[in-house]
């Protein structure tokens, strides 16, 4: 296995080394080919390690979010040891965007913001030498393309899960789900927030609070999965566990949006939290009741005017408005598409015919999401991992996720299998990378915590599934022997 994700990214970083710094010194050189070229490289190299890595998964019957974080990691690493270019640029992230805001701020050039700004070290030297080389404006152009993509690519995530959750079921999954779901939020949240205490004491207050937002989340997708291809979705637990990531979802969605805007604000205090964590909730119930409201009406009137693609079009405004407006008021645009989707499906389904508008955008999710995975992979800096710190902090922190997960199976009444249930919330894949994502651009996550959760994020998205296929064995075997 080792081997095969090293022949990948050996191949991958020696396509990336030749063919696409090639095309952006071309491109420099020439003036006027087209700009968009490297940019179309780029995008059909990441594309494919991708589909490398999601492939390679799926045989070993784990979710493809893995394989693409995993090739991003590997070939971006061994391409930046051999100073590609563009894959020096893509790794700093966010740290780029800031370069760029403050050229423009300040009137003064990219690299002159970088000298400023970033620390001198030979990191630095290296990339003030790409950004002043003949690859430079191609580097930053693909970097501003990739990451509007990967932006995007979020917002499309998050309304897929919307569309999959229904407002009818989750009234339904009763008091136990919810349960489950407080604890799994609760838990891990204070543990989250008391590992950076303890182990980075000096930290600012607003690390530790996001890093316990990030252990909040629940990937429910993974969970549904292994359920599915068990044949165990009609089972107690399963309902459960769904259930409970559902609500889990909202909940961390509203905490997102609470942390997020008290980085922002800068101030830490009851009353900034409980604004934030008003205005966040106003805007769920507002949106999702002015949803389920208006949506069946506008549904009918669109579905008459016998547009081609009427369902994906206004599905995609509504999902595109609601995260303008969450924007506008203050919160993560995330929380607006996710809204959308929770109001549109069921009335799509009753007003127009043909395909689900989930159908509708599976081949768009798999063209443009996979580059948010591989971006999160590339910034990755394995070179963090050579501090011992960094290592002991992954490994603290994946074990308090893992706890603070696997306590919330305990809501769970008698005859129910508590660990299968706490296994079930563990995991936190796509969910937890967004966060994490999120914490990077507010500037709150560094390089090393942001390697060290992205590691945690890859752990306990591999455990679940094998963990949970041996409780719900083992329970079954118990209850037809007794």
């Amino acid at each position: 296995m080792q081997t095969a994700f090293c022949d990948i990214s050996n191949t991958l970083a020696s396509v990336l080394d030749s063919s696409l710094l090639q095309t952006a010194q071309d491109t420099a050189a020439l003036g006027h080919e087209d700009p968009v070229a490297p940019i179309l490289i780029a995008l059909v190299l990441i594309g494919m390690g991708a589909a490398i890595g999601g492939r390679l998964m799926r045989k070993l019957g784990q979710p493809a979010v893995l394989g693409e974080l995993l090739i991003g990691m590997l070939a971006a690493n061994l391409a930046y040891y051999f100073r590609e270019p563009v894959i020096t640029v893509l790794r700093e992230g966010e740290t780029i965007g800031k370069l760029l805001y403050a050229a423009v701020s300040h009137n003064i050039s990219v690299i002159e913001a970088a000298r400023r700004l970033l620390p001198d070290n030979d990191h630095t030297q290296l990339l003030i030498q790409v950004l002043s080389g003949p690859a430079g404006p191609s580097t930053l152009a693909i970097y501003q393309f990739v990451d509007l993509l990967s932006r995007l690519a979020v917002i499309i995530l998050l309304f897929l899960v919307g569309l999959e959750t229904s407002v009818s079921e989750m009234k339904k999954v009763g008091w136990i789900s919810f349960w489950v779901a407080s604890i799994g939020v609760v838990a891990p949240f204070l543990l989250g927030l008391g590992v950076i205490a303890m182990l980075l004491p000096d930290a600012p207050m607003a690390k530790g609070i996001f890093i316990g937002a990030i252990f909040t989340a629940t990937s429910v997708g993974i969970t549904a999965r292994v359920f599915r291809d068990l044949k165990q979705t009609h089972r107690t637990e399963a309902k459960i566990i769904l259930g409970a990531a559902v609500i889990d979802d909202v909940m961390g969605l509203i905490i997102l949006a609470v942390v997020s805007g008290l980085v922002v604000t800068g101030t830490i205090s009851l009353l900034s939290a409980s604004v934030v964590t008003l205005k966040a909730t106003a805007f769920l119930v507002v949106a999702i009741g002015l949803g389920v409201w208006l949506a069946p009406r506008l549904a009918k009137r669109v579905a008459r005017l016998d547009i081609e693609n009427s369902k994906l079009l206004f599905g995609m405004g509504v999902a595109f408005l609601f995260s303008w407006l969450a924007n506008f008021v203050g919160l993560a645009p995330i929380v607006g598409a996710f809204a959308a989707g929770l109001v549109l499906e069921e009335f799509f389904l009753q007003e127009f015919k043909g395909h689900s508008l989930r159908d509708l955008l599976s081949p768009l999710e798999s063209l443009i999401v996979p580059v948010f995975f591989m971006l999160m992979g590339m910034q990755v800096k394995l070179e963090t991992l050579a501090d011992l710190k960094v290592v002991f902090l992954a490994a603290v922190l994946t074990l308090a996720a893992i706890l603070g997960k696997v306590v919330s199976g305990l809501a769970c009444r008698r005859g129910v299998d508590r660990l299968s249930v706490g296994i079930g919330m563990m995991p936190r894949g796509e969910v937890g990378l967004i966060f994490a994502s999120i914490g990077k651009g507010l500037g709150v996550v560094n390089d090393e915590v942001f390697s060290a959760v992205v590691i945690m994020v890859m752990v306990t998205t591999l455990l679940a599934p094998p963990l949970l296929k041996i409780t719900l064995a083992r329970s079954a075997a118990r209850a037809s022997a007794q």
